[in-house]
């Protein structure tokens, strides 16, 4: 979902994000096996895409800046409102001091150790990075402060590079793993050592990380393509994006946006600084079919969950390969990230990507507000610590 065909995007002056309280919204009753799912949240400001909740149920979301006036890419709920976390300072754009200013993040994630990760694409608008824009930054949850910042190398996260979403593995190396999917021009996985700080690239390029230049999904009633103003649509071209860890830590989940095709990669090999992109290669699995989704998540349970985008709907997959419909409704327009939390509850933004104006000849259509959804689940999320 996040591509520089966005850099055709029309900056909006938006008034600032706004919640109401919690409310209840049905599923859609249309013969699915769907069930009922809690509105958290509705923004009427900036567009959200990414939630984490920690384990005293703390929620935080982020906005990157992509058009929409953006006063802080990062942001925790409070008393049903969004402020700026871990404060309002970090979160002011500076193109002076890109490493030490949240420039635009696209993801936000609590590890098993309890610390918000918080991942800057260092590409507000789409329009290329520098190094110290891009960077995994980690806030201490206990004392709401800034304890480690670690930049990408260009030649790790190029400036064409889009590192979208991120897991952990704890267990694996002296101060844990990260991984990454790049979204950017070179599809692929990053993968970072949390002691040293270093970082490498895997799957750059490999079919598996790549979009299907023949995919063409239809969502709220039409082909989605990118529709220039005064130009012919083409195809909206997206490689991996969705990423969730396995249970056990064995294997990473990921998934190409512009695809229905599911992958998996073994964890030990992208995590070996030594292995060669063969032997890295040689441990993809292809799981075959699943619905056209943004983001993936993991449960304790071995269960994958992700967004049907064509569909409104959120889906699990159990160990087995089949899968179930959990949540349907006509609100749920382009389902973006999902968190598993402590509670038991899968979060998930609802955002209307596909009613940017990129994708309608210069219109932006979105209909505000973007929400902030969660439905129970029987499980907890995957810790590995």
């Amino acid at each position: 979902m996040k591509r520089r065909t966005f850099l055709t995007a029309t900056t909006a002056s938006l008034a600032a994000t706004q919640l109401a309280g919690s409310a209840y919204a049905s599923a859609s009753p249309s013969g699915s096996t769907a069930g009922h799912y809690e509105v958290v949240a509705r923004f009427w400001g900036a567009m959200p895409t990414g939630v984490t909740v920690s384990r005293r149920g703390r929620v935080f979301v982020n906005f990157p800046r992509w058009g929409d006036d953006v006063p802080f890419t990062v942001a925790e709920l409070r008393g049903g409102k969004p402020v700026a976390y871990p404060d309002a300072e970090v979160n002011r754009q500076d193109a002076s001091d890109l490493a030490g200013h949240f420039q635009s993040v696209q993801s936000v994630v609590v590890d098993a150790a309890d610390r918000l990760w918080v991942l800057d694409t260092g590409s507000p608008l789409f329009a290329g990075s520098s190094y110290g824009g891009p960077k995994l930054v980690a806030v201490d949850l206990r004392t709401d402060r800034i304890v480690r910042t670690i930049l990408f190398p260009p030649e790790v996260v190029p400036a064409n590079s889009y590192p979208n979403d991120v897991r952990f593995d704890l267990r694996r190396g002296a101060g844990g793993t990260a991984f990454i999917t790049d979204s950017g021009g070179s599809n692929g996985i990053i993968v970072v050592d949390l002691a040293t700080g270093r970082s490498w690239r895997r799957l750059t390029g490999h079919p598996s990380a790549l979009p299907d230049r023949r995919f063409l999904p239809v969502i709220d009633g039409e082909p989605f393509m990118v529709r220039p103003a005064g130009g012919e649509p083409v195809h909206y071209e997206t490689g991996s994006d969705g990423i969730a860890l396995s249970a056990d830590g064995t294997r990473l989940h990921y998934c190409p946006l512009s695809s229905r095709r599911l992958h998996s990669v073994s964890t030990a090999a992208l995590a070996d600084p030594d292995a060669t992109d063969a032997e890295v290669a040689a441990t993809v699995e292809d799981h075959g079919f699943k619905p056209m989704a943004d983001g993936l998540e993991s449960d304790d349970k071995g269960r994958l969950y992700g967004g049907d985008l064509e569909h409104n709907a959120i889906w699990r997959r159990s160990p087995n390969g089949t899968y179930r419909t959990l949540a349907q409704g006509a609100d749920l327009l382009w389902v973006d990230t999902l968190s598993v939390a402590s509670d038991r509850h899968l979060y998930a933004i609802a955002n209307q990507v596909n009613r940017l104006s990129p994708f309608h000849e210069g219109q932006d259509l979105r209909r505000k507000p973007y929400l902030l959804v969660r439905l129970p689940i029987d499980a907890g999320p995957v810790r590995l610590v």
